[in-house]
């Protein structure tokens, strides 16, 4: 056997100048790693390779013992580490990680705790289950790639000197910071390392819409999308009596426009917070789109055919299906939840009052129980083939998506968004690690293990 892999736990010890590059190893764990004695080898973590030889006493088992000066030279904080570890019998390497870096984008001063936004609490929870598997987890921003990371210790964020990470999952919350040519030295510097970073950019919806159009079995699936201009409003508006007007770089059902036609003209409701709560009308089409070019500032619109989605005590509903890629490269649906919109609101967004549900409990108000499990298998389905589809078309490495799927008052299934940075704000109200971070988890170590190949 070329490779033997395991789980270590590494222990400090005070350094001496007898021993400091020496590795103190359980007698056990020396014959299942198979390392001869007097034999130097390869500790390898991150970017980090140090040359040592081992020392075999009475232990337990998967432990090492590591001199302060060796924690340091790994740019390890100075306590106990879990990892996977795998030796290369015929390198004499021994592997250790995965060291995972979560990128982001956060304030913080010097006499405070960082605050990483959205995410926080997810990163706690990401932070506990590697520690659980085996693994380093910690933060960081571009501008301080290879200086500074921060990782939990007794419950808060601390600034390190950290380990180049194995793998690099992208949760940056800004599409200009992403744009910018710092972040663009970021993710040549990571190439030229050979570190993988997945959910590589922002998805507009344009790109999005242009990637699934692609695959036949999703057309059926797609509402009629074009880019807004006073051409395809006049078009939309003819054939639909109601239409989404979307801005293609909008998050968080942020400055939405449905537009309806009646008898007495056009009826605008926004999602813009100033206006949110005023109706705007106009008796033509060409007095409709002044207000709509006012409103769109210098941003770029999608204009969207509207569906009549199903309600749940008479407000609208959609479900966010939460996809991650597993150890095979497959797709799977990780949870899927219902959303439903405020009663103000015809967007079903969380951060605009939406309230979460189970989707079985959703359903029932409208469905017979086998018809709505039905339909939820549809929902699991065609999440999949979207996401394998965006996976397919995008650049860069894609392991996790939110798909927003909406279903209108006949059953019929519909793609209404898909998120490259879905939200991680749905809590059920316990601190269990949710299968949204172990999946992200097994991702990452999946990846970790195949830069190694």
């Amino acid at each position: 056997m070329s490779q033997i892999k395991t789980k270590v736990t590494i222990v400090p010890r005070k350094s001496t100048s007898n021993d400091d590059n020496l590795v103190w190893i359980s007698n056990e764990l020396f014959q299942k790693l198979h390392i001869k004695r007097e034999q130097e080898f390869n500790v390898s973590l991150g970017k980090q390779n140090i040359m040592t030889k081992i020392k075999t006493i009475n232990m337990a088992v998967n432990e090492l013992s590591i001199s302060e000066c060796f924690i340091k030279d790994l740019c390890l904080p100075l306590k106990q580490h879990t990892f996977q570890a795998k030796f290369d019998v015929e390198t004499t390497t021994l592997s250790l990680g995965p060291i995972i870096g979560l990128l982001t984008d956060f304030n913080f001063k010097s006499q405070e705790e960082p605050n990483f936004r959205s995410i926080h609490s997810f990163c706690e929870e990401l932070h506990h289950g590697i520690s659980e598997i085996g693994g380093f987890f910690y933060v960081f921003s571009d501008d301080e790639f290879s200086d500074q990371g921060y990782y939990l210790e007794e419950g808060k964020w601390t600034p390190f000197k950290v380990p180049l990470p194995d793998v690099v999952y992208n949760r940056v919350h800004s599409r200009n910071r992403e744009k910018s040519s710092q972040f663009h030295s970021f993710r040549e510097r990571l190439e030229q390392l050979k570190i993988p970073m997945f959910n590589d950019r922002f998805l507009s919806k344009w790109d999005v819409y242009e990637q699934l159009i692609q695959e036949n079995l999703l057309h059926s699936y797609i509402p009629d999308t074009k880019i807004f201009t006073k051409e395809n409003l006049e078009e939309f508006t003819q054939k639909y009596e109601m239409v989404f007007i979307k801005p293609i770089h909008g998050s968080q059902g942020k400055n939405i426009l449905r537009l309806i036609r009646d008898q007495n003209g056009f009826n605008l409701k926004t999602s813009i917070n100033s206006i949110s709560n005023k109706i705007l009308t106009a008796e033509s089409i060409e007095k409709m789109y002044k207000q709509l070019k006012k409103l769109q500032g210098n941003r770029i619109y999608i204009i969207q055919q509207g569906i009549h989605l199903m309600l749940n005590k008479n407000c609208p509903m959609d479900f966010r299906a939460l996809c991650h890629k597993n150890l095979k490269n497959q797709w799977s649906v990780t949870s899927l939840i219902a959303r439903i919109s405020h009663e103000d609101e015809f967007v079903s967004n969380i951060s605009r009052g939406g309230t979460i549900m189970k989707p079985h409990q959703a359903l029932s108000e409208n469905l017979e129980k086998e018809k709505a499990a039905e339909i939820i298998l549809q929902m699991k389905k065609l999440s999949i083939e979207t996401a394998t589809t965006i996976s397919t078309y995008s650049p860069g490495i894609t392991g996790e998506l939110g798909i927003d799927i909406g279903v209108d008052k006949e059953g019929k299934l519909w793609l209404i968004e898909v998120n490259s940075k879905p939200s991680k704000n749905f809590d059920d109200g316990n601190r269990k690690i949710r299968p949204s971070a172990k999946a992200i988890i097994r991702f990452c170590t999946k990846l970790s293990i195949e830069k190694e190949e």
